[in-house]
């Protein structure tokens, strides 16, 4: 029961000290800014969210214009061969 009581009375000026310093700072800041168990504050949440939709926006867009740039290569490879137009004549 003794050993109980001394580990009290040494306990209290240690979470003082730890409290009082960096760590204990850091700690008491992180709380504050309301970062949840997984340590990401819920602002950081919400720019992440927006974030990945404008990647699924922009990966779409990628997606269209190599669709439409695969269209138009097809249409030049495709396109048939006209006949050289004649040399003008100079018989006018």
């Amino acid at each position: 029961m003794l050993w109980l009581i001394v580990l009290v009375v040494l306990m209290i000026p240690l979470t003082a000290i730890v409290l009082d310093s960096r760590l204990g700072q850091a700690m008491a800041s992180r709380l504050e800014r309301g970062e949840g168990a997984g340590g990401v504050p819920e602002i950081t949440q919400e720019r992440i969210a927006y974030l990945e939709g404008e990647i699924e926006r922009l990966d779409g867009e990628v997606r269209r214009l190599d669709e439409e740039g695969r269209f138009m290569q097809q249409l030049l490879t495709d396109r048939p061969e006209r006949p050289a137009l004649p040399e003008g004549d100079d018989s006018d």
